[in-house]
C-alpha cells in the first residue's frame, strides 16, 4: 500500500513537471519563431493554403451544368453561345461580317442566273450576241472580290492574333494530354498532381470505360456522351496557359462554347491561352480522328471562382495553392531600399567598423 501511494505521488509530480515544461516550450516557441528567418516560398505557400482552408478547402462539390449552356442543343443551328472574349469576337465576325457578305453574294448570283435564264434563252433571244468582252464588267468582277477578301481578312487576322497572344507572366499553367481514349490534366503550378478524365458509361449501352460509373448516377451529371468522371477544373476570369500534347496519336482539344481548339500532337507541346468569363460547365470533344473510340473521349471544363477552385485543388494529395503572383528570380533577389538615410547610416557605420 505504501509503495502504491509513493508511486502515485511520483506520477503526479512527474506529470506536473511535464505540463510545466510543455507550457514553457509553448511560450518560448512563438518568440523563437519570430526571430528565426523563414523561407519566402514557404511563407507564401503556407499563407495561401491557410487562406484556402479558411474558405472551406476540401468541401468541393461538382457544379451542375445549365441546360443549353456550354453544350449542343437539339434542333439548334449556328454557333453556341460564347463565354470567352475571343469567342464573342469570333461570333461577331461570323454574324455581322461573314453572314451578310455570304447572303448578299448568294442573292446576287441567284438574281443573275434568273435574269440570264429569262432574257437570254433561245426563245426570248433567237439571235445570239457576239460580244467577246466588256472591259468595265471585267474590271468590276475582278476588283469587287478583291475588296471583299480584304474586308474579311482584316478582322480575321486580328482574331488570329488575339487567339494566339502569349499568356501573361504568372498565369496558371495546365497541361493537357490526349490518350487513346481519355484525357489527362496536369497541374504543375498546384503541386503537379494529375487528373484522369474518362467518359461516363451510358445506361443500357456497352461498357466503354471499365470501372467508371454511369451517367446520371450523380445529381451534377450533364448529357450522356459528354459528361466525364473527372472534369478539368479552372479558375474563372483568369488567363490560363494550356499546354497541349498527346501520348500516342494526334488528338484535338476542342470546346466550342469557349472558342477553343488546338491539336494535341505526340512529341510536341502546343500552347494557347484560355479565359472563361463566367462560372459554369462547358463541354467539348476530341476533334481529330484518333482511333476506334474517337467519339468516346469528351471534354468537360468546369470554371469556378478562385476560392472554390482552391478548395478543389486541396482535395488532391500533395496539392498546393498557386499564388498567382510569380516574380522573376532577378527581381526577387533585389533588396528592398532603406526607408530613409537615417536607417541606412548605421549599416554603413557597422561595415566601416568591421573593416
Amino acid at each position: 500500500m505504501a509503495f502504491g501511494k509513493i508511486s502515485h505521488g511520483l506520477g503526479q509530480t512527474i506529470g506536473a513537471l511535464g505540463l510545466s515544461a510543455v507550457a514553457a516550450l509553448t511560450a518560448v516557441v512563438p518568440a523563437f519563431a519570430q526571430d528565426a528567418p523563414a523561407a519566402p516560398s514557404a511563407i507564401a505557400t503556407g499563407a495561401a493554403q491557410g487562406a484556402a482552408m479558411a474558405s472551406g478547402a476540401g468541401s468541393y462539390t461538382p457544379m451542375k451544368p445549365v441546360e443549353g449552356i456550354g453544350m449542343p442543343i437539339d434542333g439548334a443551328y449556328g454557333l453556341q453561345t460564347q463565354f470567352s472574349k475571343t469567342g464573342e469576337y469570333g461570333e461577331w465576325i461570323h454574324n455581322i461580317i461573314l453572314m451578310p457578305i455570304i447572303t448578299a453574294i448568294c442573292v446576287l448570283v441567284l438574281i443573275l442566273l434568273v435574269v440570264i435564264a429569262v432574257r437570254f434563252n433561245r426563245r426570248a433571244n433567237p439571235v445570239a450576241s457576239k460580244t467577246s468582252h466588256n472591259t468595265i464588267l471585267e474590271v468590276v468582277w475582278t476588283l469587287v472580290p478583291v475588296l471583299i477578301l480584304i474586308g474579311i481578312a482584316v478582322p480575321s487576322i486580328d482574331l488570329i492574333a488575339k487567339q494566339y497572344k502569349p499568356a501573361p507572366e504568372g498565369a496558371l499553367t495546365i497541361k493537357v494530354t490526349g490518350n487513346q481514349w481519355f484525357w489527362t490534366y496536369g497541374y504543375p503550378d498546384n503541386g503537379d498532381f494529375e487528373v484522369i478524365s474518362n467518359m461516363l458509361n451510358v445506361p443500357g449501352a456497352p461498357t466503354i470505360n471499365n470501372g467508371v460509373r454511369e451517367v446520371g448516377s450523380k445529381p451534377w451529371d450533364g448529357p450522356s456522351h459528354l459528361e466525364v468522371d473527372n472534369r478539368m477544373v479552372v479558375p474563372v476570369g483568369e488567363p490560363i496557359r494550356l499546354q497541349i500534347t498527346a501520348a500516342d496519336v494526334i488528338h484535338s482539344f476542342a470546346v466550342p462554347s469557349l472558342w477553343f481548339k488546338l491539336d494535341a500532337v505526340p512529341g510536341r507541346i502546343n500552347e494557347k491561352v484560355l479565359v472563361v468569363e463566367k462560372p459554369g460547365v462547358y463541354y467539348g470533344q476530341c476533334s481529330e480522328l484518333c482511333g476506334a473510340k474517337h467519339g468516346y473521349m469528351p471534354i468537360a471544363v468546369e470554371a469556378l471562382p478562385r476560392d472554390k477552385y482552391n478548395a478543389w485543388v486541396l482535395t488532391h494529395a500533395g496539392a498546393e495553392i498557386d499564388t498567382g503572383k510569380k516574380k522573376p528570380a532577378a527581381a526577387a533577389a533585389v533588396p528592398a531600399p532603406a526607408a530613409d538615410a537615417s536607417e541606412a547610416a548605421p549599416a554603413a557605420d557597422a561595415t566601416a567598423e568591421a573593416e
